[in-house]
């Protein structure tokens, strides 16, 4: 860990969030010499306080001891880039466009890889009034069923989050030159052009 790079990016994280280092010492119950002490690079932060440091700067605390935080590449947004995240503890689910760190219930998330829709997890969709009415012949049962569904366009996700025991379908607003991706709690991520 080098000092001076955590006191340069506490400094800077410091001032983005507009706070005198009086007021950060005071949110963590430490002295204002302490935060001096750390901006100067005469030391880091001890282990006990990195956590409330995190959270008053809003950042990982893996950054913090890095020193660092590397912008990502501004990517405006680009829905063909999405990446679906499920936290294996909860059932979250998240979505990101670009490079990025997902964590949840404290785990950090991997990223799932789509797999192309197969006989076992093929879906069948119809349009009813201007809509996509989508079904799958797919077992809803509390261990094994469909968690969500989404479909995603040039400029936008719709996604329905399913429950077990109930049925297999859902509908959408028909947008042409869309992607459906839908979940599997026990065999993952799939979509179909």
């Amino acid at each position: 860990m080098d000092c001076n790079k955590v006191g340069e990016l506490i400094l800077s994280l410091r001032k983005e969030k507009g706070m005198t280092q009086k007021q950060l010492a005071d949110l963590m119950n430490i002295s204002d010499k302490a935060i001096s002490k750390w901006e100067r690079g005469l030391g880091c932060p001890d282990v006990s306080l990195l956590r409330e440091l995190s959270n008053v700067l809003g950042v990982n605390i893996e950054k913090i001891l890095l020193g660092n935080l590397e912008p990502n590449d501004a990517d405006g947004g680009n829905m063909k880039k999405i990446k679906f995240y499920v936290c294996p503890n909860c059932g979250n689910v998240l979505t990101a466009t670009g490079e990025g760190e997902v964590f949840c219930c404290g785990r950090k998330l991997t990223q799932l890889i789509p797999k192309a829709a197969d006989e076992i997890h093929e879906i069948s969709v119809e349009e009813v009034e201007n809509d996509y009415y989508i079904t799958f012949n797919h077992d809803m049962s509390k261990s094994h069923f469909i968690s969500f569904v989404a479909y995603v366009c040039y400029d936008r996700v719709l996604l329905v989050k399913l429950y077990p025991e109930q049925n297999a379908e859902v509908r959408f607003p028909a947008m042409r030159k869309g992607k459906i991706y839908f979940y599997c709690s026990q065999h993952g991520l799939w979509v179909k052009n």
